[in-house]
């Protein structure tokens, strides 16, 4: 059985729908902690590398001395082993990040669910996908862009690699998880009512699982 390791980096935070849709279509999904505390993880024996997202920024010079070096060394191996990475907000700025694009603040934030521009030809669903995220990517130059918005690159392709500025794995079980606490609070003070975000997940949920397996079809294409 083909095998996918899924990096997080809060106890929070799963591969939901994404993962779902990797085990709908016959993969081991592994899921492991990246951070300070934790050990780098080993690639071996995996066939994909996914990467969730962060609530720390990849141009943090403290975060990357504490862990996101190592994380860096991860995709570094994954590039050389061949292993394709599928990577979700701060993943997918990683991957920018790694092959020599920028990441800096985004001209404003995007949070909740929110259509995008999807380049012809990309076979993706428009959304809504749910976003939440302050920053955004300058691409390295062989970057091909296949999703955008006003605020930000949305999706784009590096050799077998995908990256994804929204979160397409996000599902009612997960908002529940952001929102307590001091996400909510967070979400709040940003203008955004928490229990909202809670009660469109929900409803949005049936039609992101599949908006979600196309994307991780689209990314699976891209392998062959």
């Amino acid at each position: 059985m083909p095998r996918v390791l899924v990096i997080r980096h809060h106890l929070e935070d799963t591969p939901g729908l994404v993962g779902e849709a990797f085990a709908k279509r016959g993969y081991e999904v592994d899921l492991v902690m990246m951070s300070a505390e934790h050990d780098t993880p080993s690639l071996d024996g995996y066939d994909i590398l996914t990467i969730l997202g962060s609530k720390h920024a990849v141009y943090d010079p403290l975060v990357e001395e504490a862990w996101f070096g190592r994380e860096l060394q991860v995709i570094d191996e994954a590039n050389r082993r061949e292993i394709p990475i599928l990577g979700i907000c701060f993943g997918g700025q990683a991957l920018c990040r790694y092959f020599g694009g920028t990441v800096s603040k985004a001209p404003s934030s995007e949070i909740g669910w929110t259509e995008i521009e999807v380049k012809p030809g990309i076979e993706l669903s428009t959304g809504p996908w749910f976003e939440y995220h302050f920053d955004h990517c300058d691409l390295p130059v062989e970057a091909e862009v296949w999703a955008e918005t006003d605020a930000a690159v949305q999706m784009f392709a590096i050799g077998r690699n995908v990256g994804t500025q929204f979160h397409p794995e996000i599902d009612e079980v997960q908002i529940k998880e952001w929102m307590s606490g001091a996400g909510g609070e967070e979400t709040r003070d940003l203008g955004v009512d928490p229990e909202g975000l809670i009660e469109q997940t929900r409803n949005e949920e049936p039609a992101a699982r599949i908006r979600t397996q196309q994307l991780v079809d689209l990314f699976l294409a891209r392998q062959k």
